[in-house]
């Protein structure tokens, strides 16, 4: 499994938010701008919380293992995988999501003296700001289950034979 890129995920926050900032521009001429709803930001905090709260009890369960305790529950690798590719989801899902309402609270910024607009930018930047916390929570779950580096299959420490 490839380890997430942190330069994948900020190509995807700025794509996405020069794009909503555009597309912002032009439904904004054209019509009414849509509502940033008020769910974003908690939805996304919960999903951040779930990630860190799975990192945080397989990092407890493997320091139980590497201690040997023997009430340890061991960690079993596919949910560990599965944990892990979840975790990848969500950060490039949050990416987007953080890009389309940091681009979309950067045409807000405009408009703050209307007083529905100003609630727009405020719930786009909370929305940012939680999208920033589900793609911490990732990458530290990913570094909790990431597995140890393997010197013989990596040529160090391997002494050359002849």
């Amino acid at each position: 499994m490839r380890e997430l890129r942190i330069r994948l995920l900020a190509g995807v926050f700025i794509v996405a938010g020069v794009l909503s900032w555009a597309g912002a521009r032009l439904w904004n001429a054209v019509g009414t701008l849509p509502s940033v709803p008020l769910a974003a930001p908690i939805v996304l905090a919960l999903i951040a919380v779930v990630l860190l709260s799975t990192a945080i009890s397989i990092r407890a369960r493997l320091k139980a293992q590497r201690e040997r305790d023997p009430e340890a529950k061991g960690v079993d690798p596919l949910m560990a995988a599965r944990a892990v590719v979840f975790g990848q989801a969500s950060a490039l899902v949050a990416a987007l999501v953080a890009g389309m309402y940091g681009g979309t609270g950067v045409f807000l910024l405009e408009y703050l003296d209307i007083p529905a607009r100003r609630d727009q930018a405020i719930y786009a930047g909370f929305s940012v700001l939680a999208s920033l916390g589900v793609i911490a929570a990732a990458v530290f779950l990913e570094r909790v289950c990431k597995l140890p580096e393997d010197d013989e299959h990596n040529g160090a420490g391997a002494t050359p034979t002849t």
